[in-house]
């Protein structure tokens, strides 16, 4: 007890030190972002206003969390350092191994059917659009550029560009020849795997930083075409009128054609949601299955030998040239399946769903939830994208921070917080093991602390 009691004790004022220091560096920088506001007065003026109690609470919180993380986190991490690592997977974790994949299948595939029990129709549309179509989507961009990033150690900046080029591929060819969605999704992945290649030549002989600048340029590149390419993508315009998916041929409206109509029920939006919900479901599973099956085959195992060591995958006599090239295709591939269904979701797109930061998101979504893990990507993007639609539902702060108060404005700054959280306590990801593709008598999963950068 007087040992426990003295540690506290110096430990306390190393720890108002620390809380002392982050109150100013975060007064400093929450000064010009959260301090001052701009609006317009009825004179049509720009005043220059202060959110001095909201500033307040930002400080508090950055100091107290820094608090509690000298005196309490930091501690424990230094013991839990020290401590003799487990041998062999703990049963929970063999448990979690075993029925979490079948588990997270079937709630996807039952979600709708619980959302509509809970909130009925009327409500239902909003929660499995916002919620289950959109995080869907980045799953699937996220695990295709898993296989680029994850599997072949190919930092990918310009990922956004497949998913463009799939969507401007289905809306122009949709509306200039009238064909379906399911006639132009193989099309589409085709042309976007297409365009993998191409930017897999330029950058054969480059690695890390410049490979990452490269990839960023072929992403703007492919935005400034959309923008400036007038006569065929219409500019900041956009394409409207995008056709929508139809149910062998059936549309989803309230024409005497349309789906209630032909099945006797009554006409409600949610028939269109509930349908492109299991069409995205679908891709999705399909963009795993085929992830798990390429890992398993001799092209996966290229991946991740180039991933680990580019010289020695030379030495073993793998062709790094075609090892690459088809990592670019397959993960624009399916971008191009995810930018089809976005179009013929969105029913209009521009370059404006296109930019950097949807790059920059995927590309963290990969990172945080752990390169080469599946689970984790998905883990990562619900929690990133699902975050940012319940950030807007959180209408009640405006009670307490004011009417102005939008909380979908500190969504980059709350995942900031989150990612330097994520890197401090799980540097690898969400999900830091590798299983090996292939193993003798008996899986084995890697742990992280043996699969750290030249050290395994």
């Amino acid at each position: 007890m007087r040992a426990s009691a003295q540690i506290s004790r110096d430990g306390l004022v190393p720890a108002l030190r620390d809380a002392g220091w982050t109150a100013l560096v975060a007064f400093g920088l929450f000064l010009p972002l959260i301090g001052f506001v701009t609006y317009e007065d009825i004179n049509n003026e720009l005043v220059l206003g202060t959110r001095w109690a909201l500033l307040a609470v930002f400080v508090l919180v950055a100091a107290g969390g820094r608090f509690l993380y000298s005196l309490v986190l930091a501690p424990w991490l230094t013991r839990a350092s020290t401590r003799p690592t487990r041998a062999g997977p703990s049963p929970l974790s063999t448990v979690l191994a075993k029925w979490f994949a079948p588990f997270a299948i079937g709630f996807v595939i039952l979600y709708p059917v619980i959302v509509l029990e809970a909130v009925g129709t009327g409500g239902a549309i909003k929660w499995v659009d916002n919620f289950g179509i959109q995080i869907l989507i980045y799953v699937m961009l996220g695990w295709g550029l898993n296989i680029v990033v994850g599997l072949a150690g190919l930092l990918d900046l310009g990922y956004v560009a497949f998913y463009a080029v799939g969507a401007y591929s289905y809306a122009l060819l949709a509306k200039t020849f009238g064909l379906g969605f399911f006639e132009l999704l193989p099309l589409a992945g085709i042309l976007a795997a297409f365009w993998g290649v191409l930017l897999g030549f330029p950058v054969l002989r480059l690695r890390g930083d410049y490979l990452a600048i490269v990839t960023l340029a072929f992403g703007e590149i492919i935005r400034l075409v959309l923008i400036n390419w007038v006569p065929v993508t219409n500019g900041y315009a956009g394409i409207g009128g995008v056709p929508r998916p139809t149910f062998f041929g059936i549309p989803f409206n309230a024409s005497d054609e349309g789906f209630a109509a032909v099945f006797g029920l009554e006409f409600t939006p949610i028939y269109r949601t509930l349908f492109l919900y299991y069409i995205i479901l679908g891709l999705a599973l399909l963009t795993a299955f085929v992830t798990v099956r390429l890992r398993r085959l001799p092209v996966g195992r290229a991946w991740e030998a180039l991933r680990e060591d580019e010289i020695a995958c030379r030495s073993l006599g793998i062709n790094t040239t075609n090892t690459k090239l088809t990592a670019f295709a397959m993960g624009g591939m399916f971008a191009g399946f995810a930018g089809s269904f976005f179009a013929a979701r969105q029913g209009f797109i521009s370059p404006e769903s296109f930019t950097f930061s949807e790059s920059a998101l995927v590309v963290a979504i990969v990172v945080l939830g752990g390169m080469g893990s599946l689970f984790g990507v998905a883990i990562a993007a619900i929690v990133m994208i699902g975050g940012t639609e319940i950030l807007r539902e959180l209408d009640f702060l405006k009670r307490i921070f004011g009417a102005g108060f939008e909380p979908t404005q500190y969504r980059m700054l709350i995942f900031g917080f989150a990612m330097v959280l994520i890197m401090i306590w799980r540097p690898r990801g969400l999900i830091a093991t590798r299983e090996p593709s292939l193993f003798l008598k008996e899986r084995k999963a890697i742990p992280a602390d043996l699969a750290r950068e030249g050290h395994g």
